[in-house]
């Protein structure tokens, strides 16, 4: 029995040894730095910074054709996505009541024209008796009167006629430009009412291989934009495909909606093969900033803060320096993740700013400031700092399973 005690015994030794071996080799494991750090090596490339913005495709002219006179819808020449020419007719309005009108008005000019007939042979009357002193001067100016007032009833009743002509004319409603009926609003045998204000019946897109996107940017990106300038947009109909166009108008009238101010940016664009339709939602980037051969840091290495560091900082009670100052928006574990601060909130710059990155340095990571520029959102150019090309940054920590993360960083954008 006592020999196979002893047996136990050297077997739990060994074991224990042999569990001691491995637990230190797993610990020298998950110091190395090479192991449980995520590394990238800088490299100098090329950076292009950009303000984006939602917007509306239009057509450049969009004619809203009306009607002057009140009817019911009779005929319909055209329907949605129809061609039309300048002139062409679109619709009939019912004209009984217009074309009864118009009769009514040729007899009053009838009427008006037989009494200055009798005023004329009355005035050639009374003159031929005044010379021959058979009436007074009055009695010949009275004619004359009379003559004159005949005259002008004609004349309004000619122009009442016109006014009526003009308006069973426009029963008819034409195309005013050459198009493509984009919305028709009215159907056949629907009664329109033309009082103060025209009723829009059919809308025509004169051209629309030349659209425009009226976007909306926010007053801290205005400044970057210039007109000119190039832009790219996307739209959901086609995911994969990226458009190109032009900065035509800043608009100078902003928009204010709770306290947030924007202006209208109207984007000329090209649509040659038209598939691009009027109301498509555009996503709008304009490049506002370009660097060649610049050093470029992902900006995930800004966001990165060893979890050592923020216990030390806990235990002393002190805020964690993850910066070299304390912009706001800034720094590797700041809520901008240590890029400049993002469009739309005032008061942070976007050039000149500084962060804090950790770069390998033999067996351990050493903290490094530096001076960012711009971004566009996955690199961000470094433009000052002890940073060179070649070197390799801490990007994050390879977490065993159930490891909270280290990085305290907010994701970008």
């Amino acid at each position: 029995m006592k020999k196979i005690g002893k047996i136990v015994v050297g077997v739990a030794v060994i074991g224990g040894m042999i569990g001691g071996g491995v637990w230190y080799a797993n610990q020298r494991a998950a110091q190395n730095p090479e192991q449980r750090y995520k590394l990238v090596t800088l490299e100098k490339g090329e950076v292009t910074q950009t303000v984006s913005a939602n917007g509306t495709l239009n057509p450049v002219v969009l004619v809203s054709v009306g009607t002057q006179v009140s009817g019911t819808v009779k005929k319909l020449y055209v329907d949605f996505n129809d061609k039309v020419e300048a002139g062409q007719p679109l619709l009939e309005l019912d004209a009984a009541l217009l074309t009864a009108l118009v009769k009514q008005s040729e007899a009053n000019v009838s009427n008006a024209s037989a009494s200055l007939e009798l005023a004329q042979a009355n005035e050639a009357r009374m003159k031929s008796l005044f010379t021959q002193e058979y009436v007074s001067k009055q009695e010949y100016e009275t004619s004359r009167q009379a003559l004159k007032s005949a005259s002008a009833q004609v004349a309004l009743a000619r122009a009442s006629l016109e006014k009526d002509k003009v308006n069973l004319g426009n029963t008819t409603i034409r195309s005013p430009v050459s198009g493509v009926v984009v919305d028709r609003v009215v159907d056949l045998g629907q009664t329109v009412a033309a009082s103060f204000q025209t009723p829009v019946l059919i809308k025509i897109a004169q051209d629309l291989s030349e659209m425009r996107i009226d976007t909306s940017f926010a007053e801290a990106d205005i400044g970057n934009l210039r007109e000119g300038q190039k832009a790219r947009f996307t739209v959901d109909a086609f995911p994969d495909r990226s458009f190109s166009g032009e900065v035509q108008q800043i608009r100078l009238n902003p928009t204010n909606q709770q306290n947030v101010v924007t202006y209208n940016v109207r984007v000329s664009v090209s649509n040659k093969d038209q598939v691009l339709l009027p109301g498509m939602t555009a996503y709008v980037s304009i490049g506002v900033a370009k660097r060649q051969d610049a050093l470029l840091l992902p900006n995930a290495a800004l966001r990165f803060k060893p979890a050592d560091a923020a216990e030390k900082s806990e235990k002393i009670g002190s805020k964690p320096a993850s910066t070299a100052t304390p912009s706001p928006g800034m720094g590797a574990g700041g809520d901008g993740g240590g890029m400049p601060a993002k469009s739309g909130k005032p008061g942070k710059k976007r050039d000149g700013q500084s962060g804090t990155v950790y770069v390998l340095d033999g067996d351990e990571i050493k903290p490094v400031s530096v001076q960012i520029g711009i971004t566009d959102n996955r690199n961000t150019e470094v433009v000052g700092g002890d940073l060179k090309a070649g070197d390799r940054v801490v990007m994050g920590e390879n977490l065993a399973p159930g490891k909270k993360a280290s990085s305290v960083g907010m994701r970008l954008f």
